[in-house]
């Protein structure tokens, strides 16, 4: 299983696949999903972490159940561009990933992805619309802003596929 950052790995990206984005946090994980022709990123839900053999084992689900091909997980690159603790904590959920092909098999590819402001944008949008409709949503137990955040970590990253791959 290929493991890299979306610009080095993208000629392995191969396309008519469905991709899973995720939003690795400490306490939860956002799921999104693509189309195999990699037009539009749905917010799918949220996994409450617990363990690392449980996560997976709900990550592999998700992706039977829609016949996944790749995975794109937000990198938390710092806005100067450094990688700090949590990104490093990122690429090592990535790699543990890969670790697994009995899980997820040997196909699927994993691509970090840029996150940077993907959550901060998420939660001003949301922000936003709650106070408007002044509903009782708390947007951050619900995994609400969680599945938002892989939403637009996974549409920026088939974005840029489509115009690389």
């Amino acid at each position: 299983m290929t493991v890299g950052l979306l610009k080095d790995i993208v000629k392995e990206c191969l396309p008519n696949v469905a991709l899973l984005g995720l939003d690795v946090g400490k306490k939860t994980i956002g799921l999104a999903v693509c189309d195999p022709d990699w037009c539009v990123a749905t917010p799918l839900k949220t996994i409450k972490r617990t363990k690392f053999t449980k996560d997976i084992q709900a990550i592999a689900d998700v992706m039977a159940e829609y016949d996944i091909g790749g995975f794109v997980i937000g990198l938390p690159v710092n806005m100067d561009g450094s990688e700090g603790p949590r990104a490093q904590s990122v690429r090592d959920f990535a790699l543990e990933m890969a670790n697994h092909p009995n899980i997820f098999g040997a196909d699927p590819w994993i691509a970090l992805w840029d996150e940077r402001l993907s959550t901060a944008s998420v939660e001003s949008v949301v922000d936003s619309f709650v106070e408007k409709r002044k509903t009782k949503i708390n947007s951050k137990s619900s995994g609400l802003i969680d599945k938002l955040a892989a939403q637009v970590i996974l549409q920026g990253a088939i974005e840029y596929l489509s115009r690389n791959a």
